[in-house]
């Protein structure tokens, strides 16, 4: 990925403390914001790459509606009841306007193109009630990144308006599937969180799985099975390069990088049994950290690095455990009833998220639960998700789920998946084919 650079300034001083628009999302709300984001305007009618300065202006604002939407905590107002637009250059919009429409919140926004066709955005957050402005910035940018500063600018009313860092501004990767279960092709693909800029990073040739990003986004690490050969990869977004990780005798799988994204973690398999083993990237020095004769696999760093949790069968059924990052002070942390895999540490360091099999309907479901074991709370119910994978500020999960085969061999097709931590809002993320395997980015730097 080509790095992206934005002037970005803070236009306005944020509205007095007294101001009382806001979302806690720490129990979840059962009523969304009725938000109103009108088309960002302009008065010129310059024609640029991506459009009039009018059709960017509207596209711009069409990302934020969608982004703040698939949230769960706004509700963006149709266009159609709005009593009017907003005018170039108004710079405090008439809030009895927005008032009459039931609007909590108004982004206006505006735009102009400089001479050599590039943009300046600006928007400013209004508590229609109070009349008071909550926010408000500028960015300078090249045209053909009209859909990043709208990833910018929904993450900047998310913050103001929840307290919590927003999560547009990424990526995700997973594993595009395609054609009958017996012969599927599966292919690496990486796309905006919201669908946008889709691309294949593999032909499809090998099988892939388990993609991971690095913490730096410009490195992801995989599971491929190369000319029969199951081993762990490295892959540059910026040079296209792929590489194997290690000369291993056996298959290694599992890979996922540590907090700094100087080590891997990953499996090995041998004799039947899998350790698990750490690389240091710029040495390619090996350190195992498991020896135990049962299967321990799918480890994860908390986010300081200093302790890993993992899932085994050491206690006779597929727990959760924890220890340090040097392997000792081994300690299981999963206690209910079923089985436990793919655990994935939260950014935020506060939970961990896990797929739990129940051993009576044998269904796959996705739960998340304290460092220390407590606290488990299950956030799906379907036949099979699994795989899940955290938002960049530890309120969103990503997973994929499995429809039920049918009797006549038709179902089993992937999707992905997300819910946030009430497990109230659980939406579908389209992808152009079957997917599976996602891995969620942090924020884009």
């Amino acid at each position: 990925m080509h790095r992206i650079f934005f002037f970005v300034f803070s236009l306005f001083v944020a509205a007095p403390a007294w101001a009382q628009l806001e979302i806690d999302i720490t129990e979840g709300t059962a009523d969304p914001i009725d938000i109103a984001i009108p088309s960002f305007v302009s008065a010129s009618t310059a024609q640029t790459s991506e459009g009039t300065a009018a059709q960017v202006g509207e596209k711009i604002a069409s990302v934020i509606r969608g982004n703040l939407k698939r949230s769960g905590l706004f509700k963006p107002l149709r266009k159609e009841t709005f009593i009017r637009t907003l005018r170039p250059g108004e710079a405090r919009p008439e809030m009895s306007v927005w008032r009459a429409i039931n609007a909590e919140a108004l982004i206006a926004g505006g735009l102009t193109v400089a001479g050599d066709g590039s943009l300046n955005v600006e928007f400013r957050l209004w508590d229609v009630f109070s009349e008071q402005q909550l926010t408000g910035l500028r960015y300078s940018l090249p045209v053909r990144n009209w859909r990043r500063v709208a990833h910018l600018i929904s993450d900047a009313v998310y913050q103001r308006l929840t307290g919590e860092a927003g999560y547009f501004d990424s990526r995700i990767v997973y594993i595009s599937e395609v054609g009958p279960k017996t012969t599927r092709v599966k292919r690496l693909a990486i796309m905006d969180q919201d669908g946008a800029n889709h691309r294949f990073l593999t032909s499809g040739k090998d099988l892939v799985l388990t993609p991971r990003f690095s913490p730096s986004q410009q490195e992801i690490t995989y599971m491929a099975y190369y000319n029969d050969r199951p081993r762990v990869y490295l892959y540059n977004l910026e040079s296209g390069k792929h590489e194997v990780l290690g000369d291993f005798p056996n298959m290694t799988f599992a890979p996922r990088f540590s907090p700094d994204g100087n080590k891997i973690i990953m499996s090995l398999a041998r004799n039947g049994n899998s350790d698990i083993y750490l690389m240091d990237l710029r040495t390619r020095q090996v350190r195992q950290l498991t020896d135990s004769p049962a299967i321990d696999t799918s480890g994860s760093y908390s986010p300081s690095g200093d302790q890993i949790v993992f899932n085994s069968d050491r206690g006779g059924s597929q727990q959760l455990y924890v220890m340090d990052e040097r392997g000792g002070s081994v300690r299981r942390i999963s206690f209910g009833n079923g089985r436990y895999g793919t655990p994935v540490w939260s950014p935020r360091g506060d939970l961990i998220a896990f797929t739990k099999i129940d051993p009576k309907s044998r269904q796959f479901r996705i739960g998340v639960m304290r460092p220390d074991g407590k606290g488990e709370r299950m956030l799906t119910a379907s036949y099979q998700d699994e795989g899940p994978t955290w938002s960049p500020n530890g309120r969103v999960l990503l997973f994929f789920r499995t429809d039920r085969y049918k009797s006549d061999g038709s179902g089993g097709g992937v999707s992905l998946w997300s819910v946030d931590l009430t497990g109230r809002n659980e939406r579908q993320i389209l992808t152009p084919a079957q997917a599976s395997d996602p891995a969620w980015s942090p924020l884009i730097q």
